[in-house]
């Protein structure tokens, strides 16, 4: 119960990802035509607009790996108590932010882009929880 105690931010961190890229990533997956013409509508002016049919898949799969990272690394935490691996999710989850923050910023989309700072800030708390 205690080291349970101790690795509940860790555990908040991972799950939190987990939950929000695969969600995210699967939605691109189990709706890419509505996905996809979104975006290419979103980016229509933007340097990214002749992008969008490669850049969609790369993003999908960005997302879903960090969720499937985030969500072992949950699963590890807790039943071994396990924190190595655990760091790889912030760290996914970081990048997979920067990504779609370059792109809302490109698009335009400042409210967009603005809306990921508080996402991004939960990477960064959860890297330094989880460095050791």
């Amino acid at each position: 119960m205690d080291q349970l105690l101790q690795n509940l931010p860790s555990l908040f961190v991972t799950a939190f990802f987990a939950i929000l890229f695969l969600q995210s990533g699967l939605d691109k997956v189990l709706d890419y035509k509505g996905n996809h013409a979104y975006f290419q509508s979103h980016f229509k002016d933007s340097p990214l607009a002749g992008t969008v049919g490669i850049l969609m898949p790369v993003i999908t799969l960005l997302e879903v790996l960090t969720g499937l990272v985030s969500a072992v690394a949950f699963v590890l935490l807790l039943t071994q108590g396990q924190c190595s691996f655990a760091l790889y999710s912030p760290a996914l989850a970081g990048i997979s932010l920067l990504s779609l923050f370059f792109g809302q910023r490109l698009a335009k989309d400042y409210a967009g882009a603005a809306s990921l700072v508080a996402y991004f800030l939960v990477a960064l708390i959860g890297l330094w929880i989880l460095k050791g």
